[in-house]
This record gives C-alpha cells, sequence and structure tokens, in this order.
C-alpha cells in the first residue's frame, strides 16, 4: 500500500503538470495562429486519448492478474467494429460496455 503522503504528492503532482500543459497552449500561444500542421495532428489527440486509456485494461487486465480474458477483449472488437462501421463514438462506447457485461455475465 502505498504512503498517504506520497500519493497526495503524486496526485497534486500529475494535477499541476496536466494544468501547465494545458496553459502553454491556451494561456502562452492563446492568441497566436498555430501553424497549419501542428492544428492538423492536434485534431488526432482526441482520437488517441480513448484507446490509450482502454488498450492496458484489454492487454494487460488487472483484474485477472495479467492473463488473458475473452470478455474484454469481445468487447474491444465489438467496440472496434461498432466504431468502423457506425463512426458514431456513443453507440461504439455503449455497444463494448454492453458487450463487456453480456461475456462478463456468460462466462461468469
Amino acid at each position: 500500500m502505498i504512503d498517504r503522503t506520497a500519493l497526495w504528492v503524486v496526485i497534486i503532482g500529475l494535477g499541476l503538470g496536466s494544468f501547465f500543459l494545458r496553459f502553454v497552449f491556451t494561456g502562452l500561444v492563446g492568441n497566436k495562429q498555430m501553424p497549419a500542421w501542428l492544428l492538423r495532428h492536434l485534431r488526432y489527440t482526441a482520437v488517441a486519448i480513448l484507446p490509450a486509456l482502454v488498450a492496458p485494461q484489454v492487454i494487460w487486465p488487472s483484474a485477472t492478474g495479467g492473463q488473458f480474458d475473452l470478455p474484454r477483449v469481445t468487447a474491444a472488437a465489438v467496440t472496434l467494429g461498432v466504431g468502423l462501421v457506425t463512426k458514431n463514438v456513443l453507440a461504439a462506447i455503449l455497444s463494448g460496455a454492453a458487450a463487456l457485461y453480456g461475456m462478463l455475465y456468460l462466462v461468469g
């Protein structure tokens, strides 16, 4: 178990780091025109965040000690498939959640 003081130091440090990273773009660069190549690359940031958060839980699920887990892989495949077919993020997320809970119910 992590010490409470160390935990809060890490949480506050990550919060400050996140704030300063955002401040650089909004506060310091705020009114300046950004180059077109940077704006094009920034459009993909939001698309990359969700898979980056989900991928470790699919590949190395902590619930199973890092072992292969059929419900999570199935939910990821369903989410990817629905997202590619419908181009609808909300439909993909909801169908993936339904697939995960359905598979957890079936597999036990």
